[in-house]
């Protein structure tokens, strides 16, 4: 493999796994609105933290292939993301031409 090669791939995050990664997004936010709104759901406020959780996380990997600095370390399972921050890491992606 060529050295530019290897440099351009350093830059540029395969697009089909950022398209997976926005689509993925996508679903979790969807599905945190249908949570939220729809108070019947069976163990709600268990169900909008998993899914809540999930979001962070992806939201995370998001930004690190996006080449953005994320401010704490990567999230492990059951931690989230404070609002302030998830705010200022979708507000980054969008910036950048991000959506979901």
């Amino acid at each position: 493999m060529s050295w530019n090669l290897r440099l351009r791939s350093a830059r540029a995050p395969d697009p089909l796994v950022t398209l997976r990664l926005q689509v993925r997004l996508g679903e979790l936010a969807a599905e945190l609105r249908r949570v939220e709104e729809d108070p019947a759901v069976y163990a709600r406020a268990h169900h909008w933290l998993a899914v809540q959780g999930a979001y962070d996380g992806l939201l995370r990997e998001a930004c690190r292939l996006a080449g953005l600095p994320t401010v704490t370390a990567p999230l492990r399972a059951g931690d989230h993301a404070a609002a302030g921050e998830r705010l200022r890491e979708e507000l980054e992606l969008s910036s950048r031409g991000w959506s979901w």
